[in-house]
């Protein structure tokens, strides 16, 4: 099974996740979203299966820049449209083992996520 980190590779939650990742040496791609892009499809149903409101980083400078008026009243089409046009709003990492997620840097959830993987 493939393991994919996606996120920014300047981000310090992400060199965090990759440390330890790296330090249980689990092999894992690297998908740098603000480098190579991220497509809708993908931004879609990663919003299905986790929700659109945990992939939105509000807590982030980007967001916070935004003018007042485009942050109130965020639905799902309009957060997808933010993330697609500054891939740097998407909360990170977003793990992706298969067909599980787990968006964030929480090394509890990374444990729990990795045991679930089937062993050769």
């Amino acid at each position: 099974m493939t393991i994919t980190i996606h996120g920014i590779r300047n981000c310090d939650t992400m060199k965090k996740a990759r440390a330890w990742l790296d330090a249980r040496g689990v092999a894992h791609a690297f998908h740098d979203y603000k480098v190579a892009g991220i497509d809708r499809a993908t931004l879609e149903g990663w919003a299905r299966k986790v929700g659109w409101d945990r992939l939105l980083n509000r807590a982030g400078t980007t967001f916070r820049k935004l003018p007042d008026d485009q942050k109130q009243g965020i639905t799902e089409s309009r957060a997808i449209e933010l993330m697609l046009a500054q891939p740097s709003m998407i909360r990170r990492p977003v793990l992706a083992l298969g067909d599980e997620l787990v968006v964030g840097f929480d090394t509890g959830a990374y444990e729990t996520a990795l045991a679930s993987l089937p062993r050769d």
